[in-house]
This record gives structure tokens, sequence and C-alpha cells, in this order.
């Protein structure tokens, strides 16, 4: 540790890497409301955050456990559930309210066509305006699953042993990894049941 006496201690989130504070405060200072997007290996989250003086206030919120609820059995952290998950959220949001935000990627790295960018075409395609470009969104077929059903088809096809290693998940969860992009409408539309 520095010894030099204008030396200052990073703030603790900061040391641990968990808070960006210059961004964090260009998105405070907007006035806004926040449509913060987390992924984990395991998991994706959307909240609608509004900054006040005593802390954040969270105005809705959907996490990718909350999918069974409406037909998925897949994974929880890929590229169609980040989807549904942004889209559930942007629903919950309209239901209360809320038709604008801005985007808050936290510590994610801005990479185009990734979860966060699905979650983010999920939130403006349930109708709330977000400030965005449409180039940092995954195609069509990485939105619904169809790359994960052709590589499943592939490896199906090719090498059924490297298939049970590489999809043992949606076999554990009972799921055809072939099916992903039926299934994926079927829930979206369960979705829109619930909201419309």
């Amino acid at each position: 540790m520095a010894k030099n006496a204008r030396y200052r201690v990073p703030f603790r989130r900061r040391r641990e890497g968990k808070t960006n504070y210059h961004l964090r405060r260009r998105l405070v200072r907007s006035n806004r409301i926040r449509a913060t997007v987390r992924v984990t290996n395991s998991h994706c989250l959307v909240q609608f955050v509004k900054a006040l003086i005593t802390g954040d206030n969270t105005l809705s919120t959907a996490h990718s456990r909350e999918l069974k609820n409406y037909g998925w059995s897949g994974a929880t952290s890929n590229i169609p559930t980040a989807y549904l998950i942004g889209y559930l959220a942007g629903l919950k949001a309209k239901k209360n309210g809320i038709s604008e935000a801005i985007l808050d990627i936290g510590l994610n790295p801005p990479i185009y066509g990734s979860r966060v960018f699905a979650a983010l075409k999920g939130i403006i395609d349930a109708g709330i305006e977000i400030p965005h470009s449409d180039k940092v969104f995954p195609d069509d077929n990485r939105l619904n699953g169809t790359h994960i059903a052709d590589y499943a088809k592939l490896l199906k096809d090719t090498n059924e042993d490297q298939f049970k290693s590489q999809f043992a998940n949606y076999i554990k969860l009972k799921m055809d990894p072939q099916k992903i992009p039926k299934v994926f409408e079927k829930t979206k539309k369960e979705i829109q049941t619930k909201f419309h």
C-alpha cells in the first residue's frame, strides 16, 4: 500500500471491482430511471432503478428464475433467456407506469450481440424507450436460440457422446435443445398473454 500522505484509499466497491463510480455518477446525474442489466454465469437480472438521495429505489425487477412460470425449461443464462427476461422486465415496468429509461450495464463489457444487448432488445420490444443503436443487437437466429438448436442437431448427428456432454444440463432439465426456438416462441406468447 502507498505510504504517501496524499494517497487516498479507493472506495471498497471500487477496490473489489464491483462499481465504476465515474460511470455511475454520469448515470445518476441524468436523473432518469436506469434499466440495469446484470448477467452472471447462471442467471440474468433486469431492474428499473431510480436514484434517490437515500439510495437506489428499485421500481420493477425480473429474474431468469421467473421464466419457469411461463413455460421456459432451458438454461437461465443464454441469449434467448436474456431476451425473454428483458421482455418480461419491460412489460412489468410498463405496467408500473415506466415508459423510458437509460441503459446501465455496470461492469459488463459492451460487446455487440452479447446477452446484455439481447436483454436491451427485449426491453425495447416491450415498449420502453431507451437510447440505443440497432447494430448492437444480436440477430434473430441468436435471439430465439436457432443457433443453439442447429449446433445441437449437428452434434447429435456427428458425435452422440459430445452431444450428451455439451448439452448435459438440457438433458438433465428434460428439454431437447433442438426445440429451443419453439419453446422460446411459446414462452414469449405466455408472457404476452399475462400482460396484455
